[in-house]
């Protein structure tokens, strides 16, 4: 209000968004959201530009059912995107055959000594996979007392839809081989655009510069602000708002562009797998950008996801 700001690009957990939003609707202001989340949200104010959980939950269920087994445990960092993702995930597993074996969540800024409480409750439920909302430093500690047990992980991972190349690096690459991570974008996207992001981002950050699905949202929401503000003329919220739903952008993981009806981006899901680089082995991708269904309204729980 004090500087007369109407676009912002901004707030990476929904806690912020959710505080954010009241005010952004009261001035008309446009928010820019980069990051994935837990859906079943619109706002005439907001722009979604993260994956929503049918553009990454539902092909990760179904590969960790296929390739490691029933069995999973849930752990989550407690707040509203892992309880809701951790819902949408239980039902979804429970429809397809798969058993919960345990959940547990822990405060954001759990201590080692809470973590290790977890890590105990992980080995003792012996699941076949973790799936695993916990975030930032909790999650961090949780992955290194996951290579301390000795767990194969191989064959019984932790699946994540938020474990980036940065975080990997903070842990050690080492001690993440095996791990899974369904999100749009993975630095491995083999794309003339993407290794054309990779490069730049080095040049311009220097060669410790990591191309993430952090980065790369950030980035790719820019060029659409761009193309919508050349579009419409005007830094007006509605005819601003209204340009940015007919744009698109060839970005680094692929052809992103908004749906009309609900705010938010078709995107390429994608899983991969860490290897001993610090990198993703792309285990499996679509062959076409996903319709955003931030509300679970067209899809059904019992569809197969890994096809094409």
């Amino acid at each position: 209000v004090e500087d007369d700001v109407n676009v912002i690009f901004g707030c990476s957990m929904s806690g912020s968004r959710k505080a954010v939003l009241p005010l952004v609707e009261r001035h008309n202001g446009l928010l820019w959201y980069p990051s994935i989340y837990e859906g079943f949200e619109f706002s005439e104010n907001v722009l979604y530009t993260g994956a929503t959980l049918n553009q990454n939950t539902f092909a990760l269920a179904d590969f960790i059912l296929q390739r490691y087994g029933p069995r999973i445990y849930m752990a989550g960092s407690d707040y509203i995107y892992p309880h809701e993702s951790n819902r949408v995930m239980r039902d979804l597993l429970e429809c397809k055959g798969g058993e919960i074996v345990g959940e547990r969540y822990v405060p954001l800024d759990a201590d080692e000594r809470t973590i290790r409480k977890l890590m105990r409750e992980i080995e003792k439920a012996e699941a076949d996979t973790v799936f695993s909302t916990l975030i930032g430093r909790s999650a961090q500690r949780l992955y290194g007392m996951y290579a301390e047990a000795g767990i194969d992980r191989n064959r019984r991972p932790i699946a994540s839809l938020t474990l980036a190349e940065g975080e990997i690096r903070v842990i050690g690459p080492e001690r993440c081989t095996g791990h899974v991570l369904s999100a749009p974008y993975l630095a491995a996207v083999d794309s003339e655009e993407n290794r054309r992001f990779v490069r730049a981002l080095k040049d311009r950050f220097g060669d410790g510069a990591m191309a993430t699905m952090w980065s790369q949202t950030a980035y790719t929401q820019i060029h659409l602000f761009a193309q919508a503000l050349e579009m419409a003329e005007t830094l007006d919220t509605d005819r601003l708002g209204q340009a940015a739903l007919g744009v698109e952008c060839t970005s680094p993981e692929g052809r992103v562009f908004f749906d009309p009806e609900n705010r938010h981006v078709w995107s390429t899901p994608r899983i991969g797998i860490a290897n001993e680089k610090g990198q993703f082995d792309i285990a499996w991708q679509s062959q076409i950008p996903i319709r955003p269904d931030p509300y679970l309204a067209s899809v059904r729980l019992e569809e197969p996801w890994l096809q094409g």
